[in-house]
Protein backbone atom coordinates (compact mmCIF):
# COMPACT_ATOMS: atom_id res chain seq x y z
CA UNK A 1 0.00 0.00 0.00
CA UNK A 2 1.14 3.49 -0.70
CA UNK A 3 2.16 5.61 2.27
CA UNK A 4 0.88 8.86 0.78
CA UNK A 5 -2.93 8.88 0.38
CA UNK A 6 -2.54 11.11 -2.69
CA UNK A 7 -0.77 8.21 -4.43
CA UNK A 8 -3.69 5.83 -3.97
CA UNK A 9 -4.03 2.51 -2.21
CA UNK A 10 -2.73 -0.65 -3.87
CA UNK A 11 -5.51 -3.21 -4.20
CA UNK A 12 -5.32 -6.69 -5.75
CA UNK A 13 -7.82 -8.51 -7.96
CA UNK A 14 -9.77 -10.95 -5.79
CA UNK A 15 -12.94 -11.62 -7.78
CA UNK A 16 -14.26 -11.38 -11.33
CA UNK A 17 -17.98 -11.92 -11.83
CA UNK A 18 -20.57 -11.36 -14.51
CA UNK A 19 -23.58 -9.22 -13.72
CA UNK A 20 -26.93 -10.99 -13.43
CA UNK A 21 -28.75 -7.75 -14.20
CA UNK A 22 -27.03 -6.67 -17.39
CA UNK A 23 -25.62 -8.63 -20.27
CA UNK A 24 -21.94 -8.10 -21.08
CA UNK A 25 -21.06 -6.47 -17.75
CA UNK A 26 -18.05 -7.77 -15.84
CA UNK A 27 -17.55 -6.77 -12.21
CA UNK A 28 -13.94 -6.70 -11.03
CA UNK A 29 -13.37 -6.62 -7.29
CA UNK A 30 -9.98 -5.60 -5.95
CA UNK A 31 -9.10 -5.69 -2.23
CA UNK A 32 -6.41 -4.54 0.14
CA UNK A 33 -4.01 -7.27 1.32
CA UNK A 34 -5.72 -7.35 4.72
CA UNK A 35 -9.12 -7.87 3.05
CA UNK A 36 -10.65 -4.99 5.01
CA UNK A 37 -11.34 -2.71 2.05
CA UNK A 38 -12.41 -3.28 -1.53
CA UNK A 39 -12.58 -1.41 -4.82
CA UNK A 40 -15.18 -2.39 -7.40
CA UNK A 41 -14.80 -1.74 -11.09
CA UNK A 42 -17.51 -2.45 -13.65
CA UNK A 43 -16.59 -3.02 -17.24
CA UNK A 44 -19.05 -3.25 -20.12
CA UNK A 45 -17.95 -5.37 -23.04
CA UNK A 46 -19.24 -3.52 -26.06
CA UNK A 47 -17.84 -5.85 -28.73
CA UNK A 48 -15.48 -8.74 -29.32
CA UNK A 49 -12.86 -6.24 -30.47
CA UNK A 50 -13.14 -4.25 -27.23
CA UNK A 51 -9.93 -5.34 -25.53
CA UNK A 52 -9.01 -3.73 -22.21
CA UNK A 53 -6.44 -5.36 -19.99
CA UNK A 54 -7.29 -6.39 -16.46
CA UNK A 55 -4.23 -6.10 -14.24
CA UNK A 56 -3.38 -7.99 -11.07
CA UNK A 57 -3.46 -4.77 -9.05
CA UNK A 58 -4.52 -1.15 -9.34
CA UNK A 59 -3.95 1.94 -7.22
CA UNK A 60 -7.34 3.18 -6.06
CA UNK A 61 -8.28 6.53 -4.59
CA UNK A 62 -8.91 5.95 -0.85
CA UNK A 63 -12.26 7.76 -1.20
CA UNK A 64 -13.40 5.03 -3.61
CA UNK A 65 -12.76 2.12 -1.24
CA UNK A 66 -15.59 0.34 0.52
CA UNK A 67 -15.35 -1.50 3.83
CA UNK A 68 -15.74 -5.28 3.99
CA UNK A 69 -17.92 -5.88 7.05
CA UNK A 70 -18.31 -9.66 6.74
CA UNK A 71 -15.47 -11.51 8.53
CA UNK A 72 -15.60 -14.54 6.21
CA UNK A 73 -15.49 -12.37 3.10
CA UNK A 74 -12.68 -10.32 4.63
CA UNK A 75 -10.68 -13.52 5.18
CA UNK A 76 -11.42 -14.69 1.62
CA UNK A 77 -10.36 -11.35 0.12
CA UNK A 78 -7.19 -11.25 2.23
CA UNK A 79 -6.18 -14.76 1.17
CA UNK A 80 -6.80 -14.07 -2.52
CA UNK A 81 -5.09 -10.66 -2.43
CA UNK A 82 -2.06 -12.26 -0.77
CA UNK A 83 -2.02 -15.06 -3.34
CA UNK A 84 -2.17 -12.56 -6.21
CA UNK A 85 0.57 -10.47 -4.60
CA UNK A 86 2.77 -13.56 -4.21
CA UNK A 87 2.53 -14.74 -7.82
CA UNK A 88 1.99 -11.56 -9.86
CA UNK A 89 3.53 -8.18 -10.39
CA UNK A 90 0.93 -5.39 -10.09
CA UNK A 91 0.97 -4.73 -13.86
CA UNK A 92 0.58 -8.38 -14.89
CA UNK A 93 -2.39 -8.86 -17.20
CA UNK A 94 -4.84 -11.37 -15.74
Amino acid sequence: MADDPDDGVRVWLVERTYSDDEQNLIILTYATPDGEQYFRKERALTSFTDVRDTTAAVDANPDNLGTVDDADLQEQYAAEAQRMQDIHDPDDVI
